[in-house]
């Protein structure tokens, strides 16, 4: 029998969450109590395999004696401390970061972004037909992932993934200043000619739609991309003998894209290009 040393347990932190007692395991972000405790708190830079990047700010809470709104997703919980997710001035900074983000960007693939901004009331209008956007045209320059900065939100996850995070490649980065801001491979050139070893793990951790599939891109073009009708099921990929999970989508008898659970053990969300992209074998039905 194999013994596995489990380590010290972490000690509990007590503070005080929305005027309810909280206990979370040492090291635990605000954000971590706040879903445990079933509250809706929005976050759109945070990540579960990722380092925060405290970059949206949407999360933001206040915390009792501090100057500044605090971002719940990197913030650590701490013991005696008071947090209030829902005051009047975390909602008004929350509505207007997301005014902000909807009138420069596409926010039309992002999850839950309409809820938010019905819930908050945000009125990304008020800017007029003068604001800035960035209305680019999407990138189709291979057949595996489309870039559409259009609807980027420069959450830099994408940069993470692919940098010392992850994948180690260093393929992308952020290239100009302010709005001019942009997430670019070498020399904003395609990207075929760079350091891409197309591992589609920047598209698993991108929370807008930026970044997908090029068959999620094509369906959607299509009017047939149909999140409702799909299915997903979970295997073991068949490429080597790492053991990696993989997500299959299907629609239509159709594998539509390829994820992988952020809990496994081996992977952590991460695929090779085989392993995301390499499914056109199983429904080659010629």
């Amino acid at each position: 029998m194999t013994a596995i040393p489990l380590g010290v347990p972490r000690r509990l932190v007590e503070f005080t969450l929305d005027g309810q007692e909280a206990r979370v395991p040492e090291g635990s972000t605000i954000l971590d109590a706040c879903r445990a405790a079933g509250k809706d708190v929005p976050t759109l830079c945070q990540g579960d395999t990722l380092t925060p990047k405290n970059a949206c700010r949407v999360c933001v809470v206040e915390v009792e004696g501090a100057r500044t709104l605090a971002p719940a997703c990197s913030r650590r919980a701490e013991q005696g401390m008071v947090v209030r997710t829902d005051t009047e001035r975390a909602r008004h900074s929350r509505k207007v970061v997301l005014e902000l983000l909807a009138s420069s960007v596409d926010l039309s693939t992002t999850p839950s972004a309409a809820q938010w901004i019905k819930e908050y009331e945000a009125k990304p209008d008020r800017f007029g037909p003068d604001a800035a956007r960035v209305d680019e045209e999407p990138r189709v320059d291979n057949d595996l992932y489309v870039r559409d900065y259009g609807k980027c939100i420069l959450c830099y996850k994408c940069v993470d993934a692919c940098g010392d995070q992850w994948q180690n490649s260093f393929a992308i980065s952020v290239a100009g200043r302010g709005f001019d801001a942009r997430i670019a491979v070498e020399h904003d050139g395609p990207l075929t000619d760079s350091a891409c070893v197309y591992c589609g793990n920047c598209i698993e951790v991108c929370p807008t739609g930026a970044l997908s599939f090029k068959s999620e891109f094509d369906m959607r073009a299509a009017g047939t991309w149909d999140e409702e009708r799909q299915s997903a099921t979970t295997t073991v990929c068949a490429y080597c003998g790492v053991g990696c999970n993989l997500t299959l989508h299907v629609q239509d008898n159709e594998i539509v894209k390829v994820t992988s659970p952020h809990d496994n053990p081996v992977t952590h969300g991460n695929l090779c290009i085989k392993g995301r992209f390499g499914y056109q074998h199983v429904q080659n039905r010629d």
